[in-house]
């Protein structure tokens, strides 16, 4: 049968958070925290909650890295105007200028993690991913 999926899932998963957290040590920010602001990147402007669905993180753990990371000047919070209680959270340009700086070396991440790969299998493998993803959400 072979090693189980879910190991070399998680196996992976942790050696890319490793491999990211080495690289943005220098930026001060965690591979979770640049989770959130690529996410942000894509969708501007969302919930908390939202945001921290989209980031796999608690609700509590979000609160707690919006703050950090709002503190830090790299996002900025605002009023919801379609629901006054709720703000949003938007990239700030620090933010977008973190992203930028740190794309490129990210990028080197995941070509290393797809060397043994030709263009079709990588293409393979997103797609899996994102099947197997689909089918157990």
């Amino acid at each position: 049968m072979g090693t189980s999926l879910l190991y070399l899932i998680k196996r992976t998963e942790l050696v890319v958070r490793a491999r990211l957290e080495e690289l943005l040590k220098p930026a001060g920010v965690t591979a979770l925290q640049y989770t959130a602001l690529t996410v942000l990147e894509r969708h501007d402007g969302i919930s908390a909650a939202q945001l921290a669905r989209d980031s796999f993180v608690t609700a509590q753990s979000m609160a707690d890295m919006v703050r950090a990371l709002e503190s830090r000047g790299l996002i900025r919070r605002e009023p919801n105007p379609a629901n006054r209680r709720e703000r949003l959270i938007l990239l700030a340009d620090p933010g977008r200028r973190l992203l930028a700086e740190y794309a490129e070396p990210a990028r080197h991440i995941e070509e290393r993690m797809t060397a043994g790969m030709d263009a079709e299998e990588t293409a393979a493998f997103r797609a899996a991913l994102n099947e197997a993803w689909r089918s157990l959400s």
